[in-house]
């Protein structure tokens, strides 16, 4: 996995291979293909390791990202910790973006996150179609958009951004 992230660094998600990721890990092709199969199951496996913390709070840790607090402020307080992983990590999302674009929703982070944003949606405004929501609030977190808006004189333009977004959409606080 240090081998990717060196290789991400250096050249972005096009210079991530397994042949590349092996020569500097030290270890033959094969370990790494026994190990995550694919290109895709590398970074996606990165990419987890990289939100681990934020899913295990959202599931089980103190409000406002664990369970106890408003649906309105879970939203806020995860759209903060999803920004945050985007924003230090676009080039990874930039490359499994494109590793994974023909199971992009099948992929199981995609999934959790998912179900997170839209249990959260429906459980403020059962009006709205909180399933299309969550694809479309998840949509904003494209490597390339993310990039494109965090510059070093506003690191968090995309996070508050999105959490605007989603405010938006929500309304008013009831």
């Amino acid at each position: 996995m240090r081998a990717t992230e060196q290789l991400l660094a250096e050249g972005g998600g096009d210079h991530v291979s397994l042949d590349r990721v092996a020569a500097l890990a030290g270890v033959g092709k094969g370990t790494v293909f026994r190990r995550f199969g694919s290109r895709a199951g590398l970074l996606q496996a990165l990419l987890e390791e990289r939100s681990r913390e934020l899913r295990e709070a959202v599931a089980s840790g103190p409000p406002p990202l664990g369970p106890g607090a408003p649906a309105r402020e879970r939203l806020h307080a995860f759209l903060d910790g999803l920004g945050a992983i985007a924003e230090g990590n676009a080039v990874l999302l930039a490359a499994h973006e494109q590793a994974c674009a023909e199971d992009k929703y099948g992929d199981p982070s995609y999934l959790f996150w998912h179900g997170h944003v839209s249990a959260l949606l429906a459980a403020e405004r059962p009006d709205l179609d909180a399933d299309f929501l969550a694809h479309a609030v998840l949509a904003t977190f494209d490597g390339d958009l993310i990039r494109h808006l965090t510059t070093p004189g506003d690191p968090r333009r995309f996070t508050r951004s999105v959490q605007e977004m989603a405010a938006a959409m929500l309304g008013p606080a009831g």
